[in-house]
């Protein structure tokens, strides 16, 4: 993504007061889930299809064939399209528009259709073969034509199952239960899909900044990440921004026989395992000097916000056979500070039984998650004094004979040449307050967490449409999303609709 001016927005009161259910959204309610109920395994088959067609961002084909099936889909439901790029050979944005008689209002829905690559080894069937299992881990095979109940807690694996596919299924869904059940959605519909979240957004923010008058809207909705650990419907005020990069240390132009030479020579096994530790430590705690300065501390209604989440660390603990955890005692108490993580490290062979020898160079990768306040420009340069006071010397191109001699310890380091800022946007307006009631009425209190501690385009948005954004998400926690068995729990997607149903017929303010 392109670098971001931060959005300065104090988040305030953070806990809803309590909203009764009326008639009107009882019948709401009751409608739409009594349409879901008798459409389950339609629904079941519908989005098996979607699932099944690949959407990675690298492959513009795939992407472009997601893009026209959502164009269709949409034009069926009464919008108008227009497929958005940045320029020629980019991945579509789709965007569509249907106009409400009498509205007010005018939501505009983000989710992205592309998923991650696919490579991670373990996938129980193939990531484009969506397989219907029962709930982990037994994730046995389900036969749905003998089946004489669908189970809310099957899961439907396959890439993008829950990342970010389910939000779009739960949106389009949510419009034909409306109209099956002749309620009329209470505002303006945008929507806004993108074909490459998965991979950075590097065009997005073009897309966006060309099309204001277009995307224009008066709150701006979400989609992307899962629910809370809880299983209760989440809704968040922004997320954390992100700056990643890799570095690749050196050691004998050859490599050695580690008997012979490995008293004498450096290992750059050791060296990247000494630059890991040098940047952070075992507790999770960054040593670069200076790193979270531009960072405020959290508020009081920050605290009292976290405070008041539900405790789901003992579960994780056990779900994730943990025998401890680092950083702070609760989980999202560190969403509110960046997070320096290791991606992946490599020294040597791939595989046991590893080759005795001293490997000629070695690497890692990194990204640093960014709390509201940091900028890229000033993280990149905070680590870069951080590793030159540690005695490396840094260099931009992979290094000659002569460098390599003239250095004892060589670094080279690409840095993503992109990165976004953090958004943190209040949740006590008047358009956010009314998405939460809206959720209230319709399934309960949703839990409501200052920052997400992942990244989406939300800045993006946000900064070129001056306008407020809430997420709003629907995958279950546990949906593996960026790793293999990507997953959606079905009872997160039936739920999905109902909530999305009430974003469109009973958000008001």
């Amino acid at each position: 993504m392109k670098n971001r001016a931060l959005i300065g927005w104090a988040l305030l009161a953070l806990v809803a007061t309590p909203v009764a259910a009326s008639p009107a959204s009882d019948k709401l309610r009751s409608n739409v889930r009594s349409w879901r109920e008798a459409n389950e395994r339609k629904l079941i088959a519908d989005y098996s299809a979607f699932v099944a067609m690949p959407s990675i961002a690298s492959n513009l084909a795939d992407v472009d064939r997601n893009a026209d099936f959502l164009e269709a889909q949409l034009k069926s439901r009464g919008f108008t399209t227009q497929q958005l790029r940045a320029r020629p050979g980019t991945p579509a944005s789709v965007f569509a528009e249907r106009r409400t008689p009498g509205a007010k209002r005018t939501l505009l829905l983000y989710a992205h259709y592309d998923g991650q690559p696919v490579n991670q080894p373990g996938w129980l069937d193939p990531p484009f073969q969506p397989t219907l299992r029962t709930a982990p881990p037994a994730s046995a095979k389900v036969d749905l034509a003998a089946a004489t109940a669908v189970d809310r807690e099957w899961r439907l694996y396959g890439r993008a199952s829950g990342d970010d596919k389910a939000t779009i299924a739960a949106t389009l869904w949510a419009l034909d239960a409306l109209a099956a059940k002749g309620i009329k959605p209470n505002v303006n519909i945008k929507i806004l899909w993108e074909g490459e979240e998965e991979a950075g957004s590097p065009n997005f923010g073009t897309i966006v900044r060309a099309n204001k008058a277009l995307l224009a809207a008066d709150l701006l909705i979400m989609g992307d990440g899962p629910v809370h650990q809880s299983g209760r419907p989440l809704v968040s005020g922004g997320n954390r921004g992100i700056v990643d990069f890799e570095a690749t240390v050196y050691g004998p132009a050859r490599a050695l026989h580690d008997g012979h030479y490995g008293n004498w020579v450096p290992s750059p096994t050791v060296m990247i395992a000494d630059l890991v530790m040098q940047l952070r430590d075992d507790q999770g705690n960054i040593k670069v000097p200076g790193l979270a300065s531009e960072v405020p501390p959290p508020t009081a209604t920050d605290k009292a916000a976290l405070a008041a989440l539900p405790a789901v660390e003992p579960q994780l603990m056990d779900e994730l056979a943990l025998g401890r955890h680092i950083g702070t005692p609760r989980l999202a108490d560190g969403y509110l500070m960046p997070t320096l993580n290791v991606r992946a490290i490599h020294g040597g062979d791939t595989r046991s039984p590893a080759a005795n020898a001293i490997a000629t160079q070695a690497w890692a990768s990194f990204d640093i998650r960014l709390a509201p306040g940091q900028t890229t420009t000033h993280v990149k340069q905070a680590v870069e004094s951080h590793l030159t006071a540690q005695g490396w010397h840094i260099i931009r191109t992979t290094p000659d004979a002569a460098t390599r001699r003239a250095h004892p310890k060589l670094l080279k380091l690409d840095w993503d040449e992109g990165g976004s800022v953090a958004v943190k946007v209040p949740l006590d307006t008047p358009a956010a307050k009314a998405v939460i009631d809206a959720i209230t009425r319709t399934a309960g209190p949703p839990v409501l967490l200052p920052l997400m501690g992942g990244t989406t385009p939300f800045a993006e948005i946000v900064e070129a449409l001056n306008a407020p954004m809430i997420g709003v998400s629907v995958a279950n926690a546990d949906d593996n999303q960026h790793a293999a068995n990507e997953n959606i729990r079905l009872g997160n997607l039936w739920d999905g609709i109902e909530i999305y149903a009430a974003l469109l017929a009973d958000t008001k303010w």
